[in-house]
């Protein structure tokens, strides 16, 4: 591989490599979110609310059986990394393969598991009858294109643990004006509404899977993808799956807390629906550029913690946790600023707005207050901890919400009051991981 394309998380200063592992891989993050993000604009503008709806109505829903294997993917990268900080390439060489393999298992039962449960979990979450069968037809198509989707994943995991963030970044880039471009055509020109945008999509994903299987396939020395020798390894298998199991887990339950959220704002009617979408959108931009340093974290104290480089470990969890709030902030801070001018370009329906603005009132403005768990959970999985933060995490978030679902909202009704959870559920979980986190590292350094 290139020397240009590597990063050494070795050696030398932290901040100025932190940045630069974590501006492309936020940039990459918030591409992949302008492929929904493109998709809510087109319809919103150029098709209808209830198109717009009939895709928003979709985002929990794709995220809870796409984070679960998205997690995994975490795993394969924290061990890639320990591997790279042991200099070992022979264990490089066989968790690339087993990598590739997952890749191709997680997005063909991704494909078969989302045209299964489409209609039945629509009609579950009572999607609005009149978005119902649009947002069916879209979550069918979507996931048509799973396959392509996680190879992506998989394969930017790969590059990502040696530091590789531009490769990934420079494929979304072209996918990104790839799907605009399909987006309007099949929208306007052809009048395909919702399935033209998953059909987008998916050509989108198909594009991003073929050039990162092409870019691996080229790779030098121990990770180079050989076709012939994609297998798995058991070895490798299982410590990808004692720290992606965890991780995947967790990102599943607290999307599936988010489905109950999601029922529940069904129940204000289609315009909720539609501005709750928006504004999701946003919260979405602004946490990739937080959890961009949870990634660099995960990685940069994946391959310090295995070459026994303890103290950097601590300096590099300090920079990211640090650089990911103050990231968020500033983040926050321009979509509330400019509420109306950027809502504008999703839908001028007043009832829709007036729920956009609402949930960034009550959910934009405090979500800063998620980096207090999700970047020390990050940090603990590079030290090889995976399970204690996907158990506090579930209990802070999926349970809280559930429970103020079903004990609190129902006495205290308002759209602003269903909000108000998501700070509260952070604030807790931030407590539980900060502690256990501070608790691990005495017992690691000890």
């Amino acid at each position: 591989m290139p020397k240009t394309n590597e990063l050494d998380m070795l050696h030398g200063s932290l901040l100025g490599k932190i940045v630069k592992f974590a501006m492309p891989f936020a940039a990459s993050s918030i591409l992949q979110q302008l492929f929904n993000s493109v998709d809510v604009a087109v319809v919103g503008r150029f098709a209808s609310s209830e198109a717009l709806a009939a895709v928003g109505s979709n985002t929990f829903l794709i995220n809870l059986m796409i984070n679960f294997f998205v997690g995994i993917s975490v795993g394969a990268s924290v061990i890639l990394a320990n591997h790279i900080g042991q200099r070992d390439a022979s264990r490089i060489r066989k968790a690339v393969n087993t990598t590739a393999a997952l890749a191709l298992i997680s997005g063909v039962v991704l494909l078969f598991l989302g045209m299964a449960v489409a209609r039945p979990v629509l009609q579950w979450m009572g999607t609005p009858a009149n978005v119902l069968e649009d947002a069916i037809l879209y979550l069918r198509i979507y996931f048509i294109g799973a396959p392509f989707f996680m190879v992506y994943n998989f394969g930017s995991s790969i590059l990502r643990s040696k530091g590789d963030t531009k490769r990934p970044l420079y494929i979304l880039i072209i996918a990104g004006i790839i799907n605009t471009i399909l987006n309007l055509t099949l929208v306007i020109v052809f009048k395909m509404g919702v399935a033209g945008v998953a059909i987008a999509t998916d050509i989108a994903n198909l594009f991003c899977a073929i050039v990162i299987v092409r870019m691996l396939s080229r790779e030098g020395g121990a990770f180079r993808l050989r076709m012939r020798h994609i297998a798995i390894y058991r070895s490798e298998l299982v410590q990808i799956l004692r720290i992606g199991l965890p991780a995947g887990l967790q990102s599943m339950v607290f999307s599936f807390s988010n489905i109950f959220v999601q029922t529940a704002i069904n129940g204000f009617g289609s315009a909720a629906v539609a501005g709750a979408s928006v504004a999701q959108t946003f919260e979405s931009y602004c946490y990739f550029l937080m959890s961009a340093f949870s990634g660099a974290s995960v990685t940069f104290v994946g391959q310090n913690y295995g070459a026994g480089m303890l103290s950097r470990c601590r300096r590099i969890f300090w920079i990211c946790l640090s650089a990911g709030i103050v990231s968020c902030v500033l983040a926050n801070i321009v979509f509330l600023a400019f509420d109306d001018e950027i809502l504008s370009i999703f839908t001028i329906d007043p009832a829709v707005v007036h729920y956009a603005k609402l949930r960034m009132q009550y959910v934009l403005a405090f979500q800063a207050i998620a980096a207090s768990y999700d970047i020390p959970s990050s940090t603990m999985r590079g030290y090889g901890h995976s399970m204690e933060p996907a158990l506090l995490t579930i209990f802070g978030t999926c349970i809280l919400r559930l429970a103020w679902i079903f004990f609190v909202f129902p006495i205290w009704s308002g759209f602003e009051h269903l909000m108000i959870v998501y700070p509260i559920s952070w604030a807790l979980t931030g407590l539980l991981v900060g502690t256990t986190f501070y608790l691990m590292l005495r017992k690691v350094e000890a």
